[in-house]
């Protein structure tokens, strides 16, 4: 689009930065015509606009989190984060769109979880916000809901193969996957061998071993990859596409791609810890120092890390998120004295993008189309939202992330909105850092200010497909 056009109010132009999309990225202005991208372009012009110089920076397509655990009670305790705190610190680190969890527990319905996740999030919520709805019962009176889920813009689910709480029997996992497949919906699923990881914790418990240091030894690689080879086995028979959630181990992978070599669709989520963080962390001998790194899947090796990384650059891996599921050290405190009854969770809303530009494409691991694809284009159509969301054009929505990379930073707890406290990557050296996060055409925080308040708006969907 050139020359002069009239436009409505409000209006601004995006003017000198470099527009990222998937597979290509170009020098080019972007019109913003109130909560609509209206033209993406050289040298646009329009009358009555607001010009923002964005020079030498990286415009991005909002980035989405789909995996994060706001306001979740868990372990007998709550969360850090409701989503009043985790969504302004989704903000300020550029996501502009989370997909949370909806769990109601067992023996609760569906439409009972929705609810009351909606009056978590309604009207609280400083970013976009959508719902995966958890599956963790199976009887005839869920799968009569199921339709009501796809009526409310719900085409995700979420199944656990571990946690007493939470998992799902295979007859009952094979059923709901077959139940889902009549609309089109799609399943994540976290893998772990429950079974197997119950037998090494009470070997450890009665060893004596109860520091964090047991915690990868009683979750090690092969039960992660055994869970993802028995569920994939299943969508195989059920002739479905998965979702293997927050995936961390080269075994796992390898059980991916045996899987797609015999035909079958699957998608593969990781996290940043798993590409930055490893195991050794465990070791350390102060317990707080050791507790915080508590997740589940565990922190794996520096060879994981590695594989990941790969993973990523040649696909194999297709969206990255945080899993945020935030507790303060306090709450970690918990478990000092059996590391079975630490919180498992870690933050991590606020550092993603920075991280996956600084160590991804920075240090040359990974291109920053990919970046987009991985953070943004691949969320959103993987779970629906695409191109509202997840891309930079005409018609979407103005959710834009404008990246400094000369804005060098380094990471503090003492700079984070997280209720947690404290953050993963303390004193991590970022190469450069967001330097405005744009919301539906509202300008919402720049460098590091959150502009805007409670604007976030639920993101209803329909079933996706990558």
């Amino acid at each position: 689009m050139t020359g002069v056009q009239t436009c409505a109010l409000p209006i601004y132009i995006l003017k000198g930065g470099t527009v990222v999309g998937s597979s290509v990225s170009c020098e080019a202005d972007l019109l913003i015509d109130g909560e609509k991208i209206a033209a993406v372009g050289k040298d646009l012009l329009c009358e009555g606009a607001q010009v923002v110089d964005v020079t030498g920076k990286l415009l991005f397509p909002g980035f989405i989190d789909a995996h994060t655990h706001f306001d979740l009670d868990v372990c007998n305790t709550t969360t850090a984060d409701d989503f009043a705190s985790g969504t302004r610190s989704a903000l300020r680190g550029g996501t502009t769109m989370v997909i949370d969890f909806a769990c109601p527990n067992k023996g609760e319905t569906l439409g009972y979880g929705l609810a009351l996740w909606h009056e978590k999030a309604d009207g609280r919520s400083s970013c976009d916000y959508a719902f995966h709805m958890t599956i963790d019962d199976w009887n005839e009176g869920i799968r009569a809901e199921i339709p009501a889920m796809f009526d409310a813009g719900i085409p995700s689910f979420k199944m656990y193969m571990t946690y007493p709480a939470m998992m799902i029997g295979d007859q009952d996992l094979y059923s709901a996957l077959l139940e889902l497949k009549k609309y089109g919906g799609i399943a994540g699923v976290h893998c772990e061998n429950a079974g197997v990881i119950d037998a090494l914790i009470a070997q450890h418990k009665k060893d004596g071993k109860l520091s964090p240091a047991s915690h990868p030894e009683c979750r090690p690689n092969p039960l992660e990859a055994e869970a993802v080879a028995h569920l994939l086995r299943i969508a195989e028979v059920a002739d479905v596409p998965v979702v293997i959630v927050h995936l961390s181990t080269k075994e796992a992978l390898d059980e991916v791609m045996r899987a797609r070599a015999r035909g079958q669709k699957v998608y593969v989520e990781t996290c940043p810890h798993y590409l930055l963080l490893d195991d050794s962390l465990y070791r350390q001998p102060e317990f707080t120092a050791a507790a915080r790194y508590v997740c589940a899947p565990p922190l794996r090796t520096k060879a994981d890390q590695a594989l990941l990384w790969k993973a990523l650059a040649n696909g194999a891996v297709q969206t990255v998120s945080t899993d945020h599921c935030s507790f303060t050290l306090r709450q970690k405190d918990a478990g000092k004295d059996d590391f079975t009854k630490i919180p498992g969770g870690l933050p991590g809303v606020e550092t993603r993008g920075v991280l996956l530009y600084s160590a991804g494409v920075a240090e040359g691991r990974i291109t920053k189309e990919q970046m987009c694809a991985l953070l943004s284009e691949n969320p959103a159509k993987l779970y629906g939202a695409y191109p509202r969301k997840g891309v930079l054009a005409a018609g979407s929505d103005a959710d834009i992330v404008v990246y400094d990379p000369a804005a060098d930073t380094t990471i503090s707890a003492a700079d984070q909105i997280s209720a947690a406290g404290y953050t993963p990557f303390e004193g991590f050296r970022t190469h450069g850092s967001i330097a405005q996060v744009w919301l539906r055409g509202r300008l919402a925080v720049e460098r590091g200010e959150i502009l805007t308040g409670a604007v976030g708006e639920y993101i209803p969907r329909r079933p996706g497909a990558l």
